[in-house]
C-alpha cells in the first residue's frame, strides 16, 4: 500500500509541476487563448490514466492487421492537450500554431516534444482517445434541447471530382445557401449551449434520418426547423418522451401552438450561432486535410474545444424572482 500511495503523489507532483509550467509559460507570451490550458491538461490526463489502465488491450482504431501499437516519447495525453489547445489559440493553420507556438515556447511545459513531422504521425492515435473523451464533455438534459445541422465542405466544389482523400465517404448536399461537397453534422445542445449529441453524415443524408439515434437519452422539447417536418418521426419520439417542435409549412394546417413554444421557436437561432463558433472559432472546417483519421481528430478536438469555452451562447431562461407566469404560457 505504501508503494502505491508514493507512486500516486509523485504522480500528483509532476503534474502539478508540468500545470505550473504551462502557467508560468502563457503568461510569460501574453498568450490569447480562449481556453483554460491547465484545465484541459488535467481532465485530459486524469481521462488518459484511467482509459489506459483498463483499455490498453483493445486494439486501436488506425491500427493495420499485424501492425504494432505507436510508441513514443511524448504521451498521448499530451497529444491531446496540444491538438486541443489549437483549437482555442486563434491560429488559422495547425503548423502555424506548431512551429511559432509550441515549439519555440512550450518546450518546457511539454520537454518530450517530438518534431511537426512526427507530430502529425502521432495525431491519428489520438482519434480513439478524443472520441471517448468528447462523451464526457456532454451537457445536461435541461427539458429544452435545438437541433440542426451544418455542411462540413471538404473542398471547393469545382474541385470535387478529383478530390480523392474522402472518396466514397462523402456526398453532395444542399441547403438555404447552396450546393456543397462534404459531410453533414447533426447537432443537438440544451438551452444554455452545451452539446448533447452529435452525428457525422455523408452531406446527402436526409436531416431526419439519424435524429432517432441521437434522441435516445433526451426528454423535453426538440426545436428544429422545417425540415425535420415528419408525423412518423414525431410519433417515434413522442413515444420516447421527447416532443419535436417545428414550424408549420404554408400549404399546411394551422395548429394551436403554446406561447411558450412559439417564443422558443424564434430562439432557434442559438444553434446556428453555435455552429457559426464552431467553424470560425474552433475551425472544425477547413479543406486541407490529408487524410480521414486527421479530419475526425481535428473535428472531435474542435468540438471539445468548444465544450471548453467560458462563455457559451445561451437562453438565459434562469429565474430572476420574478413572480410566477400564468400556466397558458407553458
Amino acid at each position: 500500500m505504501s508503494n502505491v500511495s508514493s507512486t500516486k503523489i509523485l504522480r500528483e507532483k509532476k503534474r502539478l509541476s508540468l500545470m505550473l509550467k504551462i502557467v508560468i509559460q502563457v503568461s510569460a507570451m501574453n498568450l490569447k487563448s480562449r481556453l483554460d490550458l491547465t484545465e484541459i491538461f488535467c481532465d485530459v490526463d486524469d481521462f488518459y490514466q484511467s482509459f489506459e489502465q483498463y483499455c490498453r488491450p483493445i486494439p486501436q482504431l488506425t491500427a493495420i492487421a499485424g501492425e504494432k501499437r505507436c510508441r513514443s516519447r511524448m504521451s498521448l495525453s499530451e497529444v491531446m492537450t496540444i491538438v486541443i489547445a489549437f483549437h482555442g489559440s486563434g491560429y488559422k493553420t495547425f503548423k502555424e500554431f506548431y512551429t511559432l507556438q509550441v515549439q519555440p515556447h512550450w518546450k518546457k511545459a511539454f520537454p518530450s516534444l517530438v518534431s511537426y513531422n512526427r507530430f502529425i504521425e502521432l495525431m491519428p492515435w489520438s482519434m480513439m482517445l478524443l472520441c471517448c473523451f468528447l462523451q464526457t464533455r456532454k451537457g445536461e438534459v435541461t427539458g429544452i434541447s435545438f437541433i440542426d445541422s451544418t455542411p462540413i465542405e471538404v473542398c471547393c466544389p469545382s474541385r470535387s471530382r478529383s478530390h480523392k482523400v474522402f472518396e466514397g465517404l462523402v456526398g453532395w448536399g444542399k441547403n438555404s445557401v447552396g450546393w456543397h461537397y462534404g459531410f453533414k453534422l447533426h447537432l443537438i445542445i440544451n438551452d444554455k449551449g452545451e452539446l448533447l449529441a452529435f452525428k457525422l453524415t455523408p452531406g446527402n443524408t436526409d436531416d431526419r434520418k439519424p435524429v432517432p439515434d441521437m434522441t435516445q437519452d433526451i426528454i423535453g422539447k426538440l426545436f428544429g426547423d422545417r425540415g425535420y417536418i415528419s408525423i412518423e418521426l414525431f410519433e417515434k419520439l413522442y413515444e420516447q418522451g421527447l416532443q419535436l417542435i417545428t414550424r408549420h409549412k404554408r400549404n399546411m394546417k394551422q395548429k394551436l401552438v403554446k406561447l411558450m413554444d412559439k417564443i422558443l421557436l424564434r430562439k432557434r437561432s442559438l444553434i446556428e450561432t453555435v455552429n457559426d463558433q464552431l467553424k470560425n472559432i474552433s475551425q472544425i472546417e477547413h479543406s486541407r486535410h490529408r487524410s480521414v483519421w486527421n479530419f475526425m481528430v481535428n473535428l472531435f478536438a474542435g468540438l471539445i474545444a468548444y465544450t471548453y469555452l467560458p462563455q457559451k451562447p445561451s437562453l438565459d431562461l434562469e429565474p430572476k424572482g420574478l413572480p410566477a407566469l400564468p400556466p397558458a404560457l407553458f
